[in-house]
């Protein structure tokens, strides 16, 4: 496997800067445990102005500060509504279920990333023996890099206040959603009861979250920090990477957002690859089952890894740069030959000048490939394409740069032969 040049895979990938380091080494440092620590409280602080609370917490992740904060206002028995692609429910282990005995009543996300709001009112319990107590509405902005729609914060917290809800908001990445729309982190916290924000994604600190609401909520909610093993003694150092990070770090997420952008636009020039619209830092590709292994082959060949095969989340960050996605996303040679595997079958077949064109449009063939297929496992009809294919195509081009992608190829033509692609070819 070539070493990874470029990590799409998350932006929690980001490593703390030179200067981080630096703020780090110099901070202040106390008992966090006991209170005193100043940089934690100064932290503290610092979120608690921007997002407009009265007190805050810090804790060691985003997981732990959603779970404080879920069983700060939930009892052992009651119930938490929230979208079934919502970190809080689906990517926390089910912590609010197996730590705190408070049950998720999940419900489907809109495409833009809402719960619907006649179903969070049809979610919510009677006051009955038979139900769990509805007592908790969670959203999170954004969500799946897609921000919350203006107006609708309001809108739900209407109907949490009818129905006595509280509501907590998973800001892992508000502030992306704040760069996004232009407008103060306050802005998008407003209405909550409960706000976490994250620190070590696409700021760059190394750790740490910061759960914010009232003062009696955040005095519980430290009892239940303490519980869970979020106490942290010295953690300044930690509280000085996060204070550079808001200092420095949140208005060049819109760097981020352009990259992702580009990515799209690069990615979505092929037309085998089906890529979401992107409104942040995140880039969501289809990739069909029968290019999926060539293309990741290419990719990992390149040292590109984006999270997942077939269904990819591509994250631009802190650190990538607009050279990294543009080297990404350049066609080269190898490139091609992974996106043209469902066309395969097709130019076997002889279709659109047959094997010959096919080679002239991907690159220098190599003349070993006879031996490497072997004719054995070949029709007759194949053999004849490659042969005519090489004969055609052999000799004009650089060896060379085809020879890192070419066992991988030749194991998804044999892989391709035995499971024909019935698809129309479509222009390279």
């Amino acid at each position: 496997m070539a070493d990874v040049a470029v990590d799409f895979r998350s932006d929690t990938l980001t490593k703390p800067s030179a200067a981080m380091r630096a703020a780090m080494a110099a901070a202040e440092v106390g008992d966090d445990v006991l209170g005193d620590d100043p940089t934690v409280i100064a932290l503290e602080a610092e979120v608690c102005e921007l997002l407009g609370f009265e007190a805050a917490v810090f804790v060691p992740s985003g997981t732990q500060s959603n779970l404080v904060g879920v069983m700060t206002h939930c009892a052992r028995g009651d119930e938490y509504i929230v979208g079934q692609e919502a970190h809080t429910y689906r990517y926390e282990a089910g912590g609010a279920a197996v730590l705190g005995s408070v049950q998720p009543q999940p419900l489907d996300n809109a495409a833009d990333g809402t719960i619907p709001l006649p179903a969070i009112e049809a979610a919510v319990k009677p006051n009955d023996s038979h139900f769990a107590k509805s007592r908790l509405l969670a959203l999170e902005n954004t969500i799946g890099g897609k921000v919350l729609p203006a107006g609708y914060t309001a809108a739900a917290r209407e109907v949490a206040d009818k129905h006595r809800l509280a509501m907590h908001l998973d800001g892992a990445r508000l502030w992306n959603a704040a760069v996004k729309q232009g407008v103060p982190p306050r802005t998008i916290a407003k209405g909550f009861d409960s706000v976490s924000v994250c620190l070590s994604k696409g700021l760059g600190a190394p750790v740490g979250s910061v759960l914010c609401g009232g003062r009696d909520f955040i005095s519980d909610a430290r009892r239940w920090r303490k519980m869970l093993g979020g106490g942290m003694r010295q953690a300044g150092i930690l509280a000085a990477a996060c204070r550079y990070a808001l200092a420095n770090n949140v208005e060049r997420l819109a760097d981020d957002h352009d990259n992702a952008a580009r990515l799209n636009a690069g990615l979505s020039k092929h037309a085998d690859l089906l890529v979401a619209p992107t409104q942040t830092n995140m880039v969501f590709v289809v990739v069909p089952e029968a290019i999926a292994r060539a293309f990741t082959a290419h990719l990992t060949a390149d040292g590109v890894r984006p999270y997942g095969t077939t269904k990819q989340r591509w994250c631009t960050h802190l650190d990538v740069s607009r050279a990294d996605v543009d080297a990404a996303i350049s066609e080269g040679p190898g490139l091609r030959w992974a996106l043209m595997g469902p066309h395969l079958t097709f130019h076997l077949a002889g279709g659109e000048g047959g094997m010959a064109h096919f080679l002239a449009q991907l690159g220098p063939p190599l003349e070993s490939w006879w031996g490497d297929l072997g004719a054995p496992s070949l029709t007759p009809q194949v053999q004849k394409a490659l042969t005519e294919g090489v004969a055609a195509a052999a000799g004009d081009r650089d060896v060379a740069t085809l020879a890192a992608t070419r066992d991988r190829f030749l194991l998804d033509l044999l892989a391709l032969k035995k499971t024909p692609l019935t698809i129309e070819p479509q222009p390279v």
